[in-house]
């Protein structure tokens, strides 16, 4: 497509889709009606750790790539960088600015806004992030490492709700051990986000492909 030869264009879509993410997971932690898997896992391990979200979202990040870096690095790309690097910060900014300094009173109804603005945030920002097509995050790349390690046998599909279910694990049992609310990181949030969102991905990039073509 000739949209694609403007790489200032793809740039951008990048970023948006990420500032969109960062918002998202933002939305979801003050929504305290649970986060997606990834984020349950590091907010339940960073709470143990005492260690802020975004610091140790990126440590892990950054092992994950590795991983990546040895397995299937054809999903590395601008992208992965910088999602690995600005999300977690982006959520964590989002939150002390809103509920540590403009002290914003987190209502029953403006839990539900952000619970629904999290899951508009999160589908649009992934659409906006893969057409892009510079590189995916870090975790995205962990289903792509399970389906090699199982010899190409295991659908997609398969792979991602068995790493999914996999994390959620891991960070409920941390947030247990740390004596954390465990409802603040799994909960209503985390099933919206496994049901939803990959149908409105679906919806935004078939919008924003046939967009991009429509206005080249």
């Amino acid at each position: 497509m000739k949209w694609q030869k403007l790489s200032a264009k793809r740039i951008l879509m990048m970023a948006v889709g990420i500032l969109l993410i960062g918002m998202c997971v933002a939305s979801y932690r003050m929504s305290c009606f649970g986060v997606d898997p990834f984020t349950c896992m590091n907010l339940g391990i960073s709470g143990f750790l005492h260690m802020s979200f975004g610091t140790w979202q990126l440590i892990i990040n950054a092992f994950i790539l590795a991983l990546v870096f040895f397995t299937v690095r054809r999903n590395i790309g601008l992208g992965t960088v910088v999602n690995m690097v600005f999300v977690g910060y982006i959520a964590d900014f989002l939150c002390w600015l809103s509920l540590e300094q403009l002290k914003m009173p987190v209502t029953l109804p403006l839990r539900v806004f952000l619970l629904a603005l999290g899951t508009l945030f999160a589908s649009l920002g992934c659409a906006l992030y893969m057409v892009a097509d510079l590189g995916i995050a870090p975790y995205d790349s962990v289903a792509f490492i399970i389906i090699k390690g199982v010899g190409e046998k295991m659908p997609f599909r398969a792979a991602r709700i068995l790493s999914d279910v996999c994390v959620m694990a891991v960070g409920v049992a941390f947030c247990l051990m740390a004596g954390n609310n465990l409802w603040e990181i799994i909960g209503i949030g985390t099933v919206i986000n496994a049901c939803c969102n990959g149908p409105l991905i679906q919806f935004f990039r078939g919008k924003i492909e046939k967009g991009l073509t429509a206005n080249p």
